[in-house]
């Protein structure tokens, strides 16, 4: 018997149906012949009770119930689309005729998560209960329904949430449009929006025959097996042997400080905000306190305007928020990030403070690139099995990707506590030893040099953005030099160069730029020039920087390597 009868066979058992265990031979056999003519056609109505997640299959057998009751914690959502497939049990058809079809494809292409509160404002969830409640009020749903005291549609039929034709496909090629910009390389997004749009325009039935045939197809492709095997990766970045299976268990982390409201600092502070951790900001004077603290208020307003947060949710956030200009309040720190400039006696400085104002469990935490040794940081303490790495990226509060750097001497309780706050804060953590360039950095180096190298002889750098782009790549090499800033970029592979000078590049491109004081993106001038709104533009003038660069390194052109094919370095 496969794995997906026995999974079919539960979700029965569970819901009160006897069926009988058959071979699949048919598209849709589960979502036409059992989901919808079975379980929606019942004469006995079905409410769903959800607590807790409920996700994909599990909330598609809930949208073929009569009505669905939840918790205002529950989470549900359709993320079927991280996995390089699409919703086979029908939410492809259902979705979007109980929320309408500009929230359904929000819902399945960005794969988002709702809570009770939104699902039921959006008409995906008929009614909120406590949890105690939960099942008693689900019951009454059923009586009601059956009683005729409630409606008994089918979500399957409904179409009073369902735009006019015309405007639905307006919306659909709209859709098309962003998925293309957004991941030009995958092909699951569009055959999503092909299904839902055949489900509205031919009937749900024909929609859901063409989901059925399109999650065969999908299951199959190489994007679902490499999506699938990212996903078991990442969770397998908390498994550390010899940290993870020592059987520790996590100290509760009940309050943060952060020392340094910088553009890193603030977005520390944010992201811990939202990950519901109090948090103290340390600045060195009121000036610069104010900026952090405005900084923060600007991350979170941001996700107001983008629909992700609302009013009442900032100010609940903002009273996490408590800003000082010295260390009396960390005698009950759990934990403290430092996250000021990349200078030695600084965090030097800091730490000896830490020690003396923390409590004994506190851990010491350094938001410190590649550019500083940690154990540098640890010189003047006495507090080596407490002191760690965490480096974030930027920005903090939207890069998923956490460093924990342990040196030879940090505990691995501190390393066990850290994972468990990179996951409260919907991290994907990786520890990862005191080296040059820890993990990303060790790979970005080289990748950096090798644009660089590739200009000098000959190459053009917005041909290179270009091409890295269409591969897939959220930006290009120069334009990511650009965003963290020339001085970064150098510190960087200053540090490469030292200790991998046999296999480094060494180039002048980025130094004759500094020469100039551009900044990069942040004094809107570095490889591109940039406009009020952020928008990166070719910069014409960068190529009397090539040359200086050249002429430093003796390097002359190479003919290969300017005339590329296009295949290498595609031209818009």
């Amino acid at each position: 018997m496969s794995e997906s009868v026995y999974s079919y066979k539960f979700v029965f058992s569970c819901i009160g149906l006897n069926i009988v265990v058959v071979k699949l031979e048919k598209p849709g056999f589960f979502s036409i012949d059992i989901i919808t003519d079975t379980i929606e056609a019942g004469r006995k109505p079905l409410v769903a009770a959800i607590n807790g997640p409920a996700l994909g299959g599990g909330l598609e057998i809930a949208l073929a119930c009569h009505a669905r009751i939840s918790t205002s914690s529950a989470q549900l959502g359709l993320p079927e689309l991280r996995y390089g497939i699409l919703p086979g049990f029908g939410g492809t058809q259902r979705l979007p005729r109980l929320v309408g079809i500009p929230k359904a494809l929000e819902m399945m292409l960005m794969s988002k998560l709702v809570n009770g509160y939104r699902a039921q404002s959006s008409g995906l969830v008929d009614a909120l209960a406590a949890t105690e409640e939960l099942v008693d009020t689900a019951r009454s749903w059923a009586l009601d329904i059956y009683n005729c005291k409630k409606p008994w549609a089918p979500s399957l039929y409904r179409t009073d949430k369902l735009e006019p034709l015309g405007e639905a496909r307006s919306m659909f090629n709209f859709a098309r449009l962003l998925a293309q910009k957004q991941t030009p390389n995958l092909r699951h997004p569009l055959v999503c929006i092909d299904v839902i749009e055949e489900g509205v325009v031919s009937g749900p039935r024909v929609g859901l025959l063409k989901e059925s045939e399109a999650l065969l197809e999908l299951r199959q492709s190489d994007t679902c097996k490499s999506l699938v095997h990212f996903f078991f990766a990442q969770r397998g970045t908390a498994k550390v042997p010899g940290i993870s299976d020592l059987g520790l268990v996590p100290r509760k982390v009940n309050k943060v400080a952060v020392v340094g409201g910088g553009l890193m600092g603030s977005g520390i502070a944010t992201e811990l905000i939202l990950s519901k951790y109090p948090v103290t900001l340390k600045e060195v004077d009121k000036k610069f306190l104010t900026a952090g603290i405005d900084r923060i208020k600007a991350n979170l307003q941001s996700r107001i305007k983008k629909g992700n947060m609302t009013l009442k949710e900032l100010g609940e956030n903002l009273s996490l928020l408590n800003g000082v200009l010295d260390y009396e309040s960390f005698s009950d720190m759990d934990m403290v990030i430092e996250a000021v400039s990349e200078d030695i006696p600084s965090k030097q400085q800091i730490f000896a403070d830490l020690e003396k104002y923390c409590p004994q469990h506190c851990i010491f935490a350094s938001n410190t690139s590649t550019t500083i040794n940690l154990k540098l940081i640890c010189e003047r303490t006495n507090s080596h099995d407490r002191i760690v790495g965490v480096h974030f990226f930027s920005p903090d509060h939207v890069m998923q990707l956490l460093e924990i750097v342990r040196t030879e001497r940090t505990s691995s309780q501190v390393i066990v506590d850290l994972l468990n706050v990179g996951k409260k804060m919907k991290k994907t953590p990786i520890v990862v030893g005191n080296c040059t360039g820890f993990a990303i950095n060790r790979m970005i180096y080289p990748y950096t040099q090798a644009a660089l190298m590739l200009v000098e002889h000959g190459a053009d750098i917005y041909q290179i953005d270009q091409a890295v782009t269409k591969f897939g790549m959220p930006m290009g090499p120069f334009r990511m030099m650009d965003l963290a800033g020339f001085k970064v970029a150098i510190a960087g592979g200053i540090q490469f160069i030292e200790n991998f000078p046999e296999r480094s590049y060494k180039s002048m491109l980025v130094s004759v730029k500094l020469e100039d004081n551009p900044g990069g993106e942040s004094t809107s001038k570095g490889f591109y020039i940039y406009d009020n709104k952020g928008k990166a533009i070719p910069d014409p003038e960068v190529l009397n920087y090539i040359d200086k660069a050249r002429s430093i390194t003796g390097v002359t052109i190479d003919s290969e390597v300017l005339f590329s094919p296009p295949c290498l370095i595609p031209l818009r």
